[in-house]
């Protein structure tokens, strides 16, 4: 019997129930290793890679980039050299995958399908798929971009192996992906913009003449990712070159096409006139589509508006004592740099272990509220994509420089999107802090199955009324919103009386 296996969507995390195929790491026909990274797999949250269940070679890709599939899917098709292309959709048709074509992963199959090893016919190798050949030209890499890499650099790997290749150092490169991630294109314009050449593409148009094409596009093999966006942007696929997985148009091939014709001269105007001839034009604007982090964030977002009954307390902290601790620790222990947000965790986790009512889930299924002993605090991270709340576990048990260090790291790790599960997932209470952007006070919308969330403001020179007398105080005015299933306006207000303990003397927070 030949040996054939199925590579699946894993599942990362409890709350992972679907993931977005975004790259393939390696091609059709090329072997691995158990532990090589394979491809990426985007869930609601995160961008992981996928690592290689066993050793094997890819025979074939079933979910191209832009797929969206359940946990359990089949991603692609392991085999060896001795099983030929019909066995494998022999294979395929048997498990149920070959129910969806190829060219529409969108409608892969749900579940958990168990392989079994299927009795097969052995037959001559089939022959490896040969890449199409590469159309020859001169790359010249400006000396400016010349350097190795350094440090931690978000890029996708095609483009570590193309900066390697070129001797580039991405440090020099600006990022257009989500995240500010850089990916091929952006070294390749990172080339061009530094006054050097990049190797010509074969032309985008089948005639090889620079236009668009008027003829029937609905039988290019395309994916339907690309599909879609040829239409939100009215690129004709015969336009577009084809350097997807067996030959077909992908999302990258549509984009360099648009680019191509923003670059190209109006044939309209040309032909009537140019530019003195006034044209009628539609306003420009660009298509986004919701990517997984956005689509979990409005799905959850949207349930806690729905389910949880949200009241909300205000109250305005004094934080000059605080301000002056803050400055003596930074300035007299140079391995600490702590921010007012520091002090704003640590305050909460101590005001939860007073106040352990507040320190709550509400389990929607089972209708019970579920209290712990640790404050585990979630501390929203905003990203260019969407909104991510790593989490400082134990936050009561820690010291301030503790505190510091965890979150500085765990921004960095969300930045460059290599937050694991563990990390993000669940929490007993959340802050969300937007006084770095001068906003005073703001409502925020509680993060399910948590009980309530902070909304912290900007700490202001204030007037305040001492003993008769109107002094200058720097104010900090939080929101407490609170969900009124699991926690009363009475319990809430304790917990924020406890709160301005320890931010208006945090030396309890010291001790």
């Amino acid at each position: 019997m030949s040996d054939i296996k199925l590579i699946e969507v894993p599942k990362w995390g409890l709350s992972m129930d679907e993931g977005t195929v975004t790259e393939w790491l390696i091609d059709e026909g090329t072997p691995f290793s158990k532990g090589d990274l394979i491809c990426e797999i985007e869930t609601s949250k995160i961008t992981n890679e996928l690592e290689a269940p066993f050793d094997g070679a890819l025979r074939r890709i079933v979910a191209e980039p832009g797929a969206t599939l359940p946990v359990g899917a089949v991603l692609a098709v392991s085999a060896d050299a001795a099983v030929s292309d019909a066995e494998i959709e022999e294979f395929l048709t048997g498990i149920g995958a070959d129910s969806v074509p190829a060219s529409e992963p969108e409608r892969s199959p749900g579940g958990q399908p168990t392989p079994a090893e299927p009795r097969v016919t052995p037959t001559p190798p089939a022959p490896a798929a040969q890449e199409p050949a590469r159309t020859p030209g001169a790359t010249t890499v400006p000396d400016s971009l010349r350097g190795q890499t350094k440090g931690d650099v978000f890029a996708t790997p095609h483009s570590r192996r193309l900066a390697d290749e070129l001797s580039i150092d991405l440090g020099r490169v600006t990022g257009t992906g989500r995240d500010g991630r850089i990916s091929v294109a952006d070294v390749h314009d990172a080339i061009r913009s530094a006054g050097g050449t990049v190797a010509e593409a074969p032309s985008p148009t089948r005639s090889g003449v620079p236009g668009r094409s008027s003829d029937d596009d609905s039988g290019v093999d395309a994916t339907p990712v690309a599909r879609r966006l040829a239409k939100s942007l009215g690129i004709n696929l015969h336009d577009c070159r084809a350097t997807g997985s067996r030959g077909r148009v992908c999302e990258a091939d549509v984009r360099e096409a648009e680019r191509t014709f923003r670059l190209l001269p109006d044939p309209v105007a040309a032909s009537t006139g140019g530019a003195d001839t006034p044209q009628h034009t539609s306003p420009e604007f660009e298509t986004i589509p919701f990517n997984s982090m956005r689509k979990a964030i409005g799905q959850r977002l949207q349930e806690s508006k729905r389910n949880a009954p949200h009241f909300r307390l205000t109250v305005d902290l004094e934080i000059d004592n605080l301000l002056a601790l803050r400055e003596e620790i930074n300035a007299t222990v140079p391995s600490v740099k702590l921010s007012v947000n520091d002090f704003v965790v640590k305050a909460c986790a101590a005001a939860l272990r007073r106040v352990p009512d507040v320190n709550v889930q509400f389990d929607e299924a089972a209708q019970s509220v579920l209290r712990f002993s640790a404050a585990d605090i979630s501390v929203a991270v905003a990203l260019p994509s969407g909104l991510i709340t790593p989490i400082v576990r134990g936050a009561e048990s820690k010291s301030l420089a503790e505190i510091s260090g965890e979150v500085h790291a765990l921004v960095t790790k969300a930045k460059t999107g290599k937050l694991t599960p563990e990390e993000f997932q669940g929490g007993t209470f959340t802050i969300s802090n937007l006084g770095m952007f001068g906003v005073r006070e703001f409502d925020a919308i509680i993060n399910p199955p948590q009980g309530a969330i902070l909304a912290v403001g900007a700490g202001q020179q204030r007037p305040v009324v001492v003993d008769g007398r109107v002094e200058a105080r720097t104010v900090l005015t939080v929101t407490l919103s609170c969900d009124h299933r699991v926690i009363d306006g009475a319990l809430g207000a304790t917990f924020l009386q406890e709160l301005r303990r320890f931010v208006e003397s945090p030396a309890l927070m010291l001790v």
